[in-house]
């Protein structure tokens, strides 16, 4: 499995294990050698968040400790006062950990009272090689951690969190910063890890390039290379080559939703918008869209029902890629329409809110579709379609977008500040984080009409859900920034698009 050149890789420790081997054994590099430069980006990183004061750093049994015990050293040399702490005597470590603490004097047995007072402190308890619950001294050093309100700087990870995933199965150090060495992991941009490391510096330790191992198979997005690869409108274009959008979607009282998603597409590029709505409501819907054009479909007391399918159909011989689900609300006829819909499309669709709904638990039905198909739920959608709950899937973030791709050989995009955009062949992307702000009602119909228009020029279907997930996040930063975090409605993420274009 290859990424794409627009994807940051993030190798999980197994990965980075064979790296680090490769380096020692076929290219000669010693591990003390790796170490040491390890310990430096460790060090340097607490200079620059810890200024001044006191330091304790506090040390494990493993190479992580090892990595501590020589920022503690070079920290010290550079005239700090610095407290090393260690959780088990030095004749318990081994190889390059034992040799980097024999080269530090006055190290003390881990004591709560000598972390209290510190300006800042190094955790350099668990490697990345962790996972499950911290037991014994290392969860009473976590703890103490958490509580000094020194400024934490995590070595590699901070401890507690899984590497590979993010997962956190008991306590977990909270960093305001993290040193991670060599690559990032997956586990430093995937929540609940994501949420412990802090603001993430990759240190580099001396591995070359070119080490045989398999390449990852999640990669962080690199918004430069991706949005600049995106088309944009050249002469000759019309309005259906510059995009051809369907919205079906909308209810009594859900009118919004399938607005903002149209909306959100024509600001994003689409050329020519339909919205396909419940008859009885379509004047709502002409006097809100001036640019868009309306259908109106056959409703049972303004919801959508089945026999609304083959006109949306007859549209879509256009092509272009259709939205589904915004606005259409829960009731039976509307589940019936959106599963119909979803089986007999021929065009790429992006499946949102109560579209998702109506295909809880069985994800499956979506799997015979020949053509691409984005799903974009939140954690609440995602566990109703997976038939599990909420709170397992927000601790199991990374398991669950992988198994509600394969189930339903679509690509799904996990909304959150980390929104995982995960395909069926298990290739994950993740996003590097974008802003409270868009923590309000509309902003998921948002994102699906801006991944909806982006599909909508034949562009690869895991490139346009990335592309549509970035620029959905920036517009959201620039909204922010215009109108502050808390002040921020959908309209205006709408229409800070076009400048994130």
């Amino acid at each position: 499995m290859t990424l794409p050149t627009w994807l940051q890789g993030l190798p999980d420790p197994d990965r980075m294990r064979a790296t680090d081997a490769w380096a020692i054994e076929q290219r000669g590099i010693p591990g003390i050698e790796l170490m040491e430069r390890a310990g430096r980006g460790l060090a340097d990183l607490v200079a620059e968040v810890v200024p001044s004061g006191a330091i304790a750093v506090v040390c494990g049994k493993g190479n992580n400790g090892g990595d501590g015990y020589v920022a503690a050293r070079l920290l010290r040399e550079g005239g700090r006062d610095v407290r090393v702490l260690a959780i088990a005597p030095v004749e318990e470590l081994r190889g390059d950990a034992r040799a980097s603490a024999e080269r530090v004097s006055d190290i003390e047995p881990f004591h709560v009272p000598r972390v209290d007072g510190c300006a800042g402190a190094v955790d350099a308890l668990l490697g990345t090689g962790f996972s499950g619950v911290p037991h014994g001294p290392v969860a009473q050093a976590i703890a103490a951690l958490n509580t000094s309100g020194a400024a934490v700087v995590a070595a590699d990870v901070p401890s507690g969190v899984d590497a590979a995933s993010g997962m956190v199965e008991g306590d977990a150090v909270r960093a305001t910063a993290t040193a991670t060495f060599a690559a990032a992991k997956p586990g430093l941009w995937i929540d609940p890890g994501k949420s412990r490391a802090g603001t993430v510096r990759v240190v580099d330790i001396g591995i070359p390039p070119g080490a045989p191992v398999p390449e990852p198979d999640i990669g962080l997005i690199e918004d430069a290379p991706l949005l600049a690869a995106l088309p944009s409108r050249a002469a000759g274009w019309t309005k259906f080559t510059s995009g051809h959008v369907l919205v079906a979607g909308g209810s009594r009282g859900l009118t919004g939703a399938p607005s903002l998603a149209a909306e959100a597409a024509q600001r994003a590029g689409a050329g020519y918008v339909t919205a396909c709505v419940p008859a009885s409501l379509q004047t709502i819907f002409e006097i809100r869209l001036l640019e868009v054009m309306t259908r109106g479909l056959p409703d049972d007391d303004g919801s959508h029902t089945a026999a609304g399918v083959n006109e949306v159909l007859e549209l879509a011989r256009r092509g272009g890629a259709l939205v589904v689900g915004p606005g259409i609300g829960r009731t039976g006829g509307a589940f019936a329409f959106a599963r119909e819909l979803l089986a007999r499309a021929e065009v790429p669709v992006v499946l949102d809110a109560d579209g998702l709904n109506a295909h809880a638990g069985d994800l499956g039905a979506l799997a015979a579709r020949p053509f691409p198909t984005i799903l974009t739920p939140h954690e609440g959608e995602l566990a109703r379609l997976l038939d599990t709950g909420s709170d397992a899937v927000k601790a199991r973030r990374l398991e669950h977008v992988r198994a509600a791709a394969a189930a339903a050989q679509a690509i799904v995009v996990l909304k959150g500040d980390d929104t995982l955009i995960a395909d069926a062949d298990g290739r994950v992307a993740v996003s590097p984080g974008a802003t409270a702000a868009l923590a309000t009602a509309g902003t998921g119909d948002v994102l699906s009409g801006v991944i909806a228009a982006v599909l909508s020029r034949s562009l690869d279907p895991f490139m346009a859900a990335c592309a549509g997930v970035r620029l959905h996040a920036h517009a959201g930063i620039r909204a922010a920034r215009e109108r502050g975090v808390d002040s921020v409605i959908a309209r205006d993420v709408i229409e800070a698009i076009s400048y994130t274009l």
